[in-house]
């Protein structure tokens, strides 16, 4: 429900009037509350705000092209159809608040009316914040020598203060931990998508956006805020001394009722990214897309240590998303304190039916981002349907459906077959969509953007090198999606830095991993958060043609990558596996546990259970633990395995099978093979104890991934490959560095594609396309942090 200008306007000075300084105005407020108090209603309510097109005045970048961000908009649309269609909000409950609607006065406004004068006890609450923060140095103007610093969110009039008008209009962080704090209920999450004030000099171009304000304003706060500040503490029986006592920490979250999730722990960027056709914070979107896929037992830390999976794919360690309120004794806690709408998870929903009801339109918000990018056409979906009163079984079969057409996150079905345009009769909106064959191009290409600071004469060098890479193609940074980053090494800094300089507002280069002066030069790649990869730099000056030939492994080695995430399924696969990444030592309990949901078999319960302590964030692991891998099948079939994984410098490495068995003298291609099986109902821990007790964590720190994939039939053209690599380069150690990463990821696809034939009889798939059923295969991937060891 979108709130108009005018109705903003109307409903402030109704709010003003009634909650202004006056006695009476408190004690409405205060007989408001003692009613909600006596009423044990319980619903679900949501003020959910972002703001896209600020204007020039509240930034002072340097060109002055304001301070536009492109993803806000979408973050609500996000959180607004996840809560209705997932969480069961009613769209009425859920008040959207974005641009010109969106200043300081009108989001208080709408909080104080939508939640404050709305709520009562045990009522479920969910507050989002999506567009920019900045840091503001707060005078007091009774004692102007007085300077209390805070984060803000910036709102659309939040303007920079001058020597006229010295005033700072942003929406404080302790304005809105008061706000939370008058709500009568204690169930409350609340999102921050923003960032914090950026040094100026980090403000580059690229892909990517700060959601920040790089300056720190210095003023004084407006006379209505210190009213409504006032009446808030009167109400809460504060002082301004005691508040300002409570917000010592940087953010003030932990002074927030409920729950806190942030995009970013304190100083580090928070960022909104472009994908196909669209732009979403990064954030968000992961956090919404994992929780679209959710079940009634997805806890709130699993969730989030998925979501700090996901975007540390892309930042490394520059943003890492945050929890606060959650005490370890609510380790169960369900996400926004709900249980989803449907027991399994979703990919997305119906949002409409044309009238000849042959076409359906569908919101895609369950799938990854990088996989929509390659999500073609023709692809196949299910819809689950109401039952129909007048069948005479309980429930009719599941409506088959083909993509037709992409527009970012809203698709356009069709039937596939006369029955199933009969099935689609009955079809309402807000049904649930779930992946049935995923459909990806065989062609699937490794975009690199160029930095747009390189000279002309190097951006047509690079763009021809690129060219001549198959599977590889160049754009200008910023202008289209991208899977990384090329560019030159600022020698005049202290670090490695992509020079970016191209569109406003995106993020800088800052090293995670700083690197002595003058030991790298000339070209190199980075990652979409402008993070130096990790061995891409020369030793000395070079050519760009002679840097692209050089870097050429390594972007195959990314686009295999690239391949192995289109192939993760979790939340749609109907293969019933399990696997577990479990410490051994030095202290035994499971670091991170994924299964299938959609399995038709009843889900066991884990081994090590109790031992699972997830902290809201991915694994960390330091130098020298030992780990291992625990493999479910329970299903009724066999199922077959293999364990690719990155190391935290980039190499692509085989886990399983090891190079001690694919070099097996004694061992035939069959018995081989016969390796990577699970019967039906057993379990299988990797590394087996004929080779090892378990696998020791090496350095160096950094972030390190690992794909385990089940097949319901054989991985064999994945087995040939990996043996004639590990025979070529005479390995025998228990992982193997891969030398062609790329020809064993394209064996995966080739494997799962023929492990789903054959496909139902009125689907047509074109020759060039892999088609993948999720009953075939299963692909977990694990993100984990290794550290230096502590001991």
């Amino acid at each position: 429900m979108g709130l108009k200008r005018r109705a903003f306007l109307q409903q402030s000075a109704v709010v003003l009037a009634s909650l202004g300084v006056s006695q009476v105005g408190l004690s409405t407020l205060a007989t408001q509350y003692q009613q909600a108090l006596a009423q044990p209603a319980r619903r679900k309510l949501a003020l959910l705000v972002g703001i896209n097109h600020y204007p020039e005045s509240v930034s002072d970048r340097t060109p002055a092209w304001g301070s536009a961000l492109n993803g806000c908009l979408t973050d609500v649309r996000l959180q607004q159809e996840l809560l209705v269609s997932r969480f069961g909000f009613q769209p009425s409950d859920v008040l959207t608040v974005t641009d010109e609607q969106a200043t300081r006065e009108g989001i208080e406004a709408a909080f104080l009316d939508h939640l404050t004068r709305q709520v009562h006890p045990g009522d479920i609450v969910v507050v989002h914040f999506s567009g920019l923060g900045s840091r503001v140095k707060v005078v007091d103007s009774a004692a102007p020598t007085q300077i209390v610093e805070y984060n803000s969110f910036v709102p659309i009039d939040g303007v920079l203060p001058t020597e006229e008008n010295p005033v700072i209009n942003d929406l404080l962080e302790d304005t809105i931990a008061l706000l939370l704090r008058s709500l009568s209920t204690d169930q409350i999450v609340t999102v921050f998508d923003v960032g914090y004030g950026q040094p100026l000099d980090q403000i580059e171009g690229g892909t990517l956006r700060l959601r920040s304000r790089p300056a720190t304003p210095t003023g004084t706060l407006r006379g209505d805020a210190i009213e409504r500040q006032e009446l808030l503490l009167t109400n809460l029986k504060l002082t301004r001394k005691q508040l300002q006592a409570q917000i010592t920490t940087i953010p003030a979250f932990t002074q927030m009722p409920g729950l806190v999730l942030a995009a970013a722990h304190p100083g580090q960027a928070v960022v909104e990214g472009q994908w196909q056709g669209f732009n979403a914070g990064l954030f968000t979107y992961a956090l919404t897309q994992y929780l679209w896929r959710s079940t009634p037992d997805t806890t709130l830390k699993t969730a989030l240590s998925r979501v700090d999976g996901m975007v540390s794919q892309v930042m490394g360690d520059r943003q890492q998303p945050w929890i606060a309120g959650l005490k370890a004794s609510e380790k169960s806690l369900l996400p926004y304190y709900s249980t989803p709408v449907w027991p399994m998870g979703a990919d997305g929903v119906v949002q409409a039916i044309d009238a000849d009801n042959k076409t359906i339109k569908i919101w895609l918000a369950g799938m990854p981002a990088p996989l929509l990018g390659s999500y073609e056409v023709n692809s196949l979906l299910t819809i689950e349907r109401q039952a129909d009163p007048s069948a005479e079984t309980a429930a009719d079969p599941e409506l088959l459906v083909q993509v037709r057409s992409q527009d970012g996150l809203l698709l356009k079905v069709r039937p596939v077959s006369s029955e199933s345009l009969r099935l689609a009769q009955i079809l309402q909106p807000g049904q649930p969509i779930r992946e049935y064959v995923r459909v990806l191009p065989r062609n699937v290409g490794l975009t690199v953007a160029l930095d747009n600071s390189l000279e002309r004469v190097e951006r047509v060098d690079a763009t021809s090198a690129f060219a001549a890479i198959p599977g590889v193609s160049s754009v200008v940074g910023g202008e289209q999606p991208a899977d990384c980053l090329f560019g030159k090494i600022d020698t005049s800094a202290d670090s490695l830095t992509a020079s970016l300089p191209s569109e406003p507002g995106a993020i800088a280069d800052t090293p995670s991993n700083p690197q002595p002066i003058n030991t790298r030069k000339g070209y190199g790649l980075f990652y979409l958060g402008h993070t130096a990869m990790p061995n891409t730099m020369a030793n000395s000056d070079e050519a760009v043609k002679t840097a692209v030939n050089r870097l050429t492994p390594k972007l195959h080695t990314l686009l295999s990558t690239k391949l192995l995430r289109l192939t993760e399924n979790s939340g749609s696969s109907r293969l019933g596996v399990r696997a577990v990444l479990e410490m051994v030592t030095p202290q035994e309990r499971i670091l991170a546990q994924q299964e299938t949901s959609r399995a038709p078999w009843e889900l066991p319960q884990g081994r090590l259970t109790e031992l699972f302590t997830s902290t809201g964030e991915v694994p960390v692991l330091e130098a020298g633990s030992h780990i291992q891998y625990r493999l479910q099948n329970y299903s009724d079939r066999p199922v077959y395995f293999l364990l690719l994984g990155l190391d935290t410098v980039g190499n692509a490495v085989a886990f399983y099978p090891t190079a001690a068995i694919l070099d097996s003298s004694s061992m035939g291609f069959q018995q081989v093979l016969n390796t990577s099986v699970i019967p039906a109902g057993e379990i299988v821990t990797l590394p087996q104890s004929n080779l090892a007790p378990a696998w020791v964590i090496q350095e160096p720190t950094g972030i390190a991934e690992t794909y385990v994939i089940f097949s319901r039939r054989p991985l064999t053209q994945s087995f040939t490959i990996l043996a004639e690599i590990i025979r070529a380069t005479n390995r025998s150690r228990r992982s193997s560095q891969l030398s062609q990463p790329l020809a064993v990821a394209q064996a995966v696809l080739e494997d799962i594609h023929n492990a789903s034939q054959p496909l139902p009889p009125t689907v047509d798939i074109p020759d060039d396309s892999f088609a993948l059923d999720v009953n075939a295969w299963a692909t977990f991937n694990f993100v984990y942090r290794i550290a230096e060891a502590t001991a």
